[in-house]
């Protein structure tokens, strides 16, 4: 284990070489560092420097293009739970009215879920995009286990609603129930301080 070393990010020209034919094992280091930055917090006055150029990029070009290195991480890192709540949170806000739809019809199939996820009363599309979106602002609090069973949750209640809606698909509510098991498994890991 001598030859370890922490991954580091390949300079300045990081973002620039997302789009380019760059060595992806570099684009996913830098994508697990970014992710632990942003849920953990910049250690010095470089992290701290990236974590602002992260969210102006963010802010300026979409999640999107930070989230795309996270998309291949194992569900088990703080880079696949980033990237699973990225994807439940994109689908919501593109498909209000569907999530709202699915979840109203998850509650009455899972109603310790409907707990867990923070319900607001009603369910309708405005309140489900409010709770994803609080959800996901959890992130970047000391309560990362907890955003990730909220999650987890959310995720359970839609893929069971889904699957008892009149034009459901059941095989992608299985899917989204599979993604619900693999924040709750990130959750614990968070818990154990085994996730990195």
């Amino acid at each position: 284990m001598s030859e370890f070393r922490r991954p580091s990010l390949p300079g300045a020209a990081l973002f620039e070489a997302m789009t380019s034919d760059a060595d992806p094992a570099e684009l996913a280091a830098a994508g697990h560092r970014i992710a632990n930055l942003l849920v953990r917090g910049p250690l010095d006055a470089g992290d701290e420097a990236l974590v602002e150029r992260v969210i102006h990029l963010a802010d300026e070009e979409g999640l999107s293009i930070i989230a795309e290195l996270w998309s291949h991480a194992a569900s088990e890192t703080i880079a696949g739970a980033l990237w699973r709540l990225y994807v439940l949170r994109e689908w919501v806000h593109r498909q209000p009215d569907q999530a709202a739809r699915e979840f109203a019809a998850g509650r009455a199939f899972s109603p310790v879920h409907e707990v867990l996820a923070g319900v607001v009363e009603p369910p309708g599309p405005h309140e489900v995009v409010t709770l994803v979106d609080t959800v996901v602002r959890g992130i970047l609090g000391s309560a990362f286990d907890v955003a990730l069973d909220r999650a987890a949750a959310f995720a359970h209640l839609v893929g069971v609603g889904r699957g008892h809606v009149d034009d459901g698909d059941a095989r992608s509510g299985a899917k989204l129930v599979d993604m619900a098991h693999q924040l709750r498994r990130a959750a614990a890991a968070e818990r154990a301080g085994t996730l990195h």
